[in-house]
């Protein structure tokens, strides 16, 4: 753990790829332990542990992904090796190969974990982690829509797609959360961690934070389209958009492709990246997601109107799969569509 001081230098690395809210988000969590806890309850502020500055390669301000203009504090070289550095979000495509791209926040970020300085990414910034070698046999997580591009770009590292926040290098030093919001849990995390538990309570109960304790597999989306060029398989997940919820789809598949049932499972994998009948599956419970938020059909009628007779059999993959019960699920998402809506519907 970093030596206390009066004040940890912690450094945003920013990014034309990052946003604001992310960014900025972040540094006010940072900036207002102890300051804004003082001036709620006594009127008088404190000054925060934490000096938070803004670092990029360059100090021209330059305009972010979500159009935020930003003007960075620090130029790499001008903040050395801070006590903790986090690293926001890269909007770019999961399909995006981010190699030799960002060659001196790479070194940056080596140096930093080389002198034992604390890294923490948010959401798909722990893209920048891999590509710095630190991930190199150890266990992360990134956002769920860029898990799969993470594990396939960089192979030894050991993705956890289900949590939404995992430590691990050496003491623990680096953080990484998952996607959205929760690089709230990344700012508390690492506030409990070098400051001290009650100082990170008082942030929470500030900003009203509310933990991601259930991981961020509820919010993931289990069926990507994935566009092939294999006629045969796109015919196949065409069909299966319109008949999920039909008897034996696998292998009424397999007879539409015309192939062997060996050649047929070997080509779909090959395709998709899944077996057809976690295919299936998958596309299934998202129906039973949509259903479950926007009706109140007992489980067992949603159960079958996806194609599943048996609704423990249902409720069991359910939770294997979104790590929530259906009714769970149903309490999360659904309270919170109805309320959306009935706020969107008000004049």
């Amino acid at each position: 753990m970093p030596e206390k001081q009066n004040h940890l230098r912690i450094a945003f690395l920013t990014l034309p790829e990052s946003t604001g809210s992310t960014l900025y988000g972040m540094y006010d969590l940072f900036a207002a332990v102890d300051r804004d806890w003082g001036l709620i309850t006594t009127g008088r502020p404190a000054s925060s542990p934490f000096q938070p500055a803004t670092v990029a390669a360059s100090v021209g301000g330059f305009c972010m992904a979500n159009g935020v203009h930003v003007l960075p504090d620090l130029s790499l070289e001008e903040a050395g090796t801070p006590e903790v550095v986090c690293v926001p979000e890269l909007m770019v495509s999961p399909k995006t190969d981010i190699h030799g791209r960002y060659p001196r926040e790479v070194a940056w970020l080596r140096q930093c974990y080389k002198a034992g300085s604390y890294l923490g990414s948010a959401c798909s910034g722990a893209l920048l982690l891999a590509e710095a070698g630190l991930l190199d046999g150890r266990d992360a997580t990134t956002h769920w829509g860029y898990c799969d591009s993470l594990a396939r770009r960089y192979p030894t590292v050991r993705v956890h797609p289900r949590q939404a926040l995992v430590t691990t290098g050496e003491g623990g030093r680096i953080v990484m959360v998952g996607g959205g919001s929760s690089w709230q849990d990344l700012a508390l995390f690492l506030i409990a961690r070098l400051v001290g538990l009650e100082r990170a309570l008082q942030v929470a109960k500030l900003y009203l934070i509310d933990w991601h304790h259930v991981g961020q597999q509820p919010y993931a989306l289990l069926t990507r389209h994935v566009q092939t060029e294999d006629a045969t398989i796109a015919r196949c997940q065409q069909w299966l958009v319109e008949h999920y919820d039909q008897a034996h789809p696998v292998a009424e598949m397999t007879r539409i492709s015309g192939l062997s049932e060996r050649s047929f499972k070997r080509r779909f994998r090959q395709a998709t990246g899944l077996s057809p009948m976690v295919y299936v599956q998958n596309l299934r419970l998202e129906e039973a997601k949509q259903s479950l938020e926007s009706s109140d059909e007992p489980v067992e009628l949603v159960a079958v109107a996806v194609g599943y007779e048996d609704a423990s059999f249902f409720s069991r993959l359910f939770r294997q799969r979104v790590g929530l019960t259906p009714a769970q699920y149903r309490r999360r998402f659904g309270g919170l569509r109805r309320v959306l809506a009935a706020e969107a519907a008000s004049p």
